[in-house]
């Protein structure tokens, strides 16, 4: 269930509590029991390492907020499963034996992690599902709208392709992998802006997100529908968007005549490429506002704090197991060739400095939109 409205207004009370100091409050519910101070440690249990987010941005801002809550008291114990998802089973489990006070987790299977989630239930562990939903008893939920990302990539992909689109223009979906299950609602999302528009004349679930996969299917579209008949690609992030442009230069194709190719995350050198034209666009998602709200919604569960949480988690959403998980939705805008895209994004948030983004031959690209 998505509910925008409800999101937008769970961040503005998050800010008007803050204000008022309500954050500090003790008040209590019924899902939320004071057992620790500030002396507490937050599991952060990430799935991989193909997508640059999670090092640089998620793990560091999460363990630096932590600290600011807590008076540089707490602590973050965290793991990364390099897209392994027994490894990420094992990682969980010895957060549950090391008894952290609470687990943040990005599941690289959403299935089949759901038994260590009842483990940690059992132990009396807390779990908040962080960007991606698991399954089993979860006690809250923190992402992005998944769904409305893809309808922002649709669109996008409408837009590049202009006016003389109609449902014979052929068009590829890279999607994310199975095991995701924000995959699926990104690809619904898509769907709902890109069915009968336009022709899907081939669709991949990309192994484990991984580019040199989503290069390995996009040459195997490009040898059954031909380079010069595909109008546009959809992927569904940036890392395979890199592997997409990768299979069509090994085709023949020039970076100046590849068609459209949609993105997800910012990702650095996407956002080169979207400057330079290689990449026609790529989805935004702040960060830091995610990760700053995971740690709030963290430390609010641990410390009993059923007031702050409830702020934090106004929106509800199912998973196959869970029906109506306390859930904070975040939203995502389209980041295109645009001077004012690009500094109202990642620089206004302080990902990159313009310094970092026009470098070598990204320069006179960036001169070319008045990237100074």
């Amino acid at each position: 269930m998505r509910r925008i409205a409800i999101s937008v207004a769970a961040s503005t009370m998050t800010l008007s509590l803050a204000g008022c100091g309500v954050f500090n409050a003790t008040g209590s519910s019924s899902t939320a029991t004071p057992t620790k101070g500030d002396d507490l440690t937050v599991g952060l249990l990430l799935p991989e390492t193909a997508n640059t987010r999670y090092e640089k941005f998620d793990y560091p801002i999460l363990k630096a907020k932590v600290a600011d809550l807590t008076h540089k008291q707490g602590k973050v114990e965290y793991a990364n499963a390099e897209a392994s998802a027994p490894k990420q089973v094992s990682q969980m489990q010895k957060m549950i034996d090391d008894k952290v006070d609470i687990i943040l987790l990005d599941a690289v299977d959403s299935h089949g992690i759901a038994g260590e989630v009842k483990k940690a239930k059992d132990a009396g562990i807390p779990v908040i599902a962080y960007d991606r939903l698991a399954e089993g008893p979860i006690d809250a939920y923190i992402s992005f709208d998944n769904e409305l990302v893809g309808e922002v990539q649709g669109r996008s992909l409408l837009e590049a392709l202009g006016p003389n689109v109609d449902s014979s223009s052929k068009i590829v979906m890279m999607n994310g992998a199975l095991t995701d299950p924000n995959a699926k609602q990104f690809k619904q999302g898509a769907l709902s802006e890109l069915n009968g528009k336009v022709q899907i004349a081939a669709s991949y679930d990309t192994k484990d997100w991984k580019p040199e996969n989503a290069e390995a299917n996009m040459t195997k579209a490009i040898n059954a529908i031909g380079k010069n008949n595909i109008a546009a690609v959809y992927s569904a992030n940036d890392g395979m968007a890199g592997g997409i442009i990768k299979a069509f230069e090994a085709a023949g194709v020039s970076a100046a005549n590849v068609p459209p190719i949609t993105g997800q995350d910012a990702q650095l050198e996407a956002v080169q490429r979207v400057i330079d034209g290689e990449q026609y666009m790529s989805v935004y998602k702040s960060y830091p506002d995610e990760a700053e709200a995971a740690a709030e919604m963290a430390v609010a569960k641990i410390q009993g704090k059923g007031i702050q949480f409830d702020a934090l988690t106004q929106d509800r959403v199912d998973s196959p197991t869970t029906k109506a998980i306390p859930a904070q939705l975040m939203q995502v805008s389209a980041l295109t060739r645009s001077k004012s895209k690009i500094e109202d994004t990642v620089i206004a948030d302080g990902f990159y400095k313009v310094s970092d983004i026009c470098v070598g031959k990204y320069k006179a690209a960036c001169t070319a939109i008045g990237l100074k």
